[in-house]
This record gives C-alpha cells, structure tokens and sequence, in this order.
C-alpha cells in the first residue's frame, strides 16, 4: 500500500529542512508521532500512545538545482501497532512560489485504515505549512482545530434539539463538508493520493515524484522491519550524505 501527499510552503527550504530533519521540531507538527528519539548510528525510535517503532536513515541527497531527498525505512513489532513496516521518502523542492515538501511511502498496515492515515499525513502537512508560514506554534494550531471541531459538533447538536429532522440533517452536512478557517489545518488543502496495488500507478496525481532513487550509502533495515522501499526512478545530480539520524516519513 502507497501513500502520496504534497502541500506547497512559502517558505526558505532551509527552515523546512531544519523543521522536519530535527526530531524535537518534528514530533511536535506531526500528528503520526507523539515522540521521536535518536538512538545512534542513522537510527531512531518512535511512539504514540506507548506503542513505539524503530527507523533507520537510509541517506539524504543533496541535488545541484537544489532539490533534497531524505529516505528512511520503519517498523514496529508491537501487536497493536497500526503499520507493520515500511519505507518512503521525503523531498524538497525550491519554487518560485516557495518550496514543494512532498512524501510518497509504502506500508503493511496492521489496524490502521489507509483513508485515515494520508488524512494524518497531509493534515500534519498543513499544520507544518501554517506554522512557517503564519509563525502560528503547532500546539496552538491543534487546539485551534480541536475548537472548531467543537464549534460545529454544537452547532449539530443544537439543531438535532430545536430544529425539525430535515434542518437538522442539512446542518451536519454543511457542519462535515464546510471548509476549515484559513487559519486551521485542513488535510484537504494537500495533494494527497492512496493506491493498493502497482497498476494503480497510473493514476498517480500528475505533479507527483517519482520513487526516490535508493541512496548509495543506504545500510540495511532493522531486524523488526519487514520491507524496503521500492525505487525505480532516474538518477538525480548531487552528492549523497549520510546523516546520524532521520525523522519517519
């Protein structure tokens, strides 16, 4: 099972870089993961509510237009975890308008639903958008998100008591299909697809990256990770580093 999301930032690449490469800034917009740590050469354990995982960088690739790649591969052996093993990528794109952060990744799910989890991912995009762009904190945003929801479950329930049942049916819709504020994060505002199987990549949305070419100082995947990325793309120009640890994707 594969994932697509992309979201365009107006912002430096450096500050999306220093966002979602450094794990204290990273657990902290997005919304998969409650915590990240370092554990030392390339590897990394996460968790959300007590139930942890295990990563490892698998290489970022610095690229003379400047466009960057940063790759990683993922596991839990947790019972209850929601996603088995996986792997994907992340990359960055300078525009003229901002910068492209996009991620495509494939898993094997345990509990999880795959309509839920690209609505995590690109929900969690957006936060990240809103944060550099507006200099709005992720915490305050989620609370900002938590209010609305709020707002409209209310307005729901309010009707359901004073109004007759086809008013009151007319404002859940309107309650589950109304944009959020500009100000709130949207999963919708992101490009985002999901496919099962490899023929359903044809109809991939039309701005999407290829699989992100496996970088030559990739090391192997922790024992608990089951699968590895598959990669079948066009070398990209620019030098491959290695870094001491990476955030999921």
């Amino acid at each position: 099972m594969r994932l697509y999301v992309e979201t365009l930032i107006s912002a430096d690449i450096d500050r999306i870089w220093q966002a979602t490469q450094a794990l204290d800034l990273h657990q902290r917009w997005d919304l998969r993961f409650g915590r990240i740590t370092a554990l030392g050469s390339g590897r990394l354990r996460y968790s959300t509510l007590g139930i942890s995982g295990t990563a490892i960088a698998t290489g970022d690739r610095h690229a003379a237009d400047g466009t960057r790649t940063s790759a990683l591969r993922f596991g839990s052996t947790h019972p209850l975890s929601p996603i088995r093993s996986g792997a994907g990528y992340w990359r960055y794109l300078p525009t003229p308008a901002g910068t492209r952060f996009l991620t495509s990744y494939g898993y094997r799910p345990r509990l999880l639903p795959r309509r839920l989890m690209w609505w995590a991912t690109a929900w969690s995009f957006d936060r990240l958008r809103l944060w550099l762009e507006t200099g709005v904190t992720p915490e305050r945003l989620l609370r900002r998100a938590l209010g609305e929801v709020a707002v409209r479950a209310a307005a729901v329930i309010a009707a359901g008591c004073a109004l007759p049942l086809w008013a009151a049916l007319t404002v859940l819709v309107a309650a589950l299909l109304w944009p959020p504020l500009p100000g709130t994060p949207a999963a919708r505002r992101c490009l985002h697809h999901h496919h099962r199987h490899r023929h359903h990549h044809r109809h991939r949305p039309e701005r999407q990256e290829p699989p992100c070419p496996r970088s030559s100082s990739a090391r192997s995947a922790p024992a608990s990770t089951a699968s590895t990325l598959s990669s079948s793309a066009a070398s990209a120009s620019g030098s491959t580093q290695e870094r001491p640890a990476s955030a999921p994707a």
